[in-house]
């Protein structure tokens, strides 16, 4: 049954080019890779980041700089911004790591707001313009201005990087944190080094949702200020609550409900749309609070009468 419903939407996202919009369809997939690295992180690790759009847009902010000003090509660029994304990570990580709850969160927050400042400003970020004119380039002979090679493009990357992270989940590794977010001090007395492996994932995490900014500089052609800001760090803990925090498509789902809720009300309601996404954050915490895939697998495992939760 698992196998069909990711057979089918391989399906669908193959043939969603020919009815809706490529651009959107990219920036959906970039986002749903940013939630779904950022729910490794809170869902299967417990520990709540405010700070992952300094992962998201630094990692654009490099890939763009470098495919703009040093004439790297696409995959390069995009690399070294993963890469670079890792590295603040693990800098970021080290000084907040032996933290919990609201205080790991606020210094995360903190290290974030730092580079959003840093961002303004530095010359070689554009300030408070950013970088624009990042020229998408080619990759093997291909000409990536093209909207729907890119999107397959694009498409390819972030299959494997849900693949990677639902490898994760299931391994040895995913098991440990999963223990620790459920008994971090029984994770401490079984021998686990708890410190090192919640490192490790917020390394992990940090990489990924920097694959996912590099990509949207790519899919734009430019990388600014929103990218770091905050309110990104609020966004994507709203996608990964409303699609459903430790479930595997939860965040995709809500990644998707969002961008394209966003994209459909922006020019009719134009800045009541952050009222409006608070209006449903308030509702999914009020009503849905295993959030709409795991108010699903819940419905799903009552109609069943099965004991096993499903791994969604």
């Amino acid at each position: 049954m698992r196998r069909l419903a990711v057979l089918l939407a391989l399906a669908a996202a193959v043939l969603a080019p020919a009815v809706l919009y490529p651009v959107l369809l990219m920036k959906v997939l970039c986002f749903a890779l940013f939630a779904s690295a950022f729910n490794l992180l809170l869902g299967y690790t417990g520990l709540l980041s405010f700070g992952h759009a300094a992962f998201f847009g630094g990692a654009a902010y490099v890939t763009g700089y470098l495919i703009r000003e040093w004439s790297w090509g696409p995959l390069p660029g995009v690399l070294a911004g993963a890469a670079a994304a890792g590295l603040l990570g693990w800098v970021v990580g080290r000084l907040a790591i032996r933290r919990q709850g609201i205080y790991f969160a606020m210094i995360t927050l903190a290290l974030a707001q730092m580079l959003y400042f840093v961002c303004i400003e530095l010359p070689q970020t554009g300030g408070e313009d950013g970088l624009q004119g990042i020229p998408r380039g080619t990759l093997a002979g291909l000409d990536l201005s093209h909207d729907l090679l890119l999107y397959y493009l694009i498409l390819a990357v972030c299959v494997l990087a849900f693949a990677l992270i639902y490898r994760t989940i299931h391994s040895p590794f995913g098991q440990v944190l999963k223990a620790i977010r459920e008994n971090e001090a029984r994770a401490v007395s079984l021998g686990y080094d708890v410190a090192r492996y919640k490192l490790l994932a917020f390394v992990l995490s940090a990489t990924l949702s920097g694959l996912a900014g590099a990509l949207k500089v790519l899919v734009f052609k430019f990388a600014t200020l929103t990218d770091v800001h905050w309110h990104m760090s609020g966004e994507v803990v709203l996608m990964t609550i409303l699609g459903g925090i430790g479930t595997v498509a939860g965040p995709i789902v809500g990644s998707a409900f969002i961008v394209t809720l966003e994209d459909q009300l922006a020019d009719k309601v134009g800045s009541l749309v952050t009222v409006i996404m608070g209006g449903i954050f308030v509702l999914c915490v009020l009503l849905f609070r295993r959030g709409i895939v795991g108010e699903a697998a819940a419905f799903g495992q009552r109609l069943l009468g099965s004991r096993n939760s499903p791994d969604i």
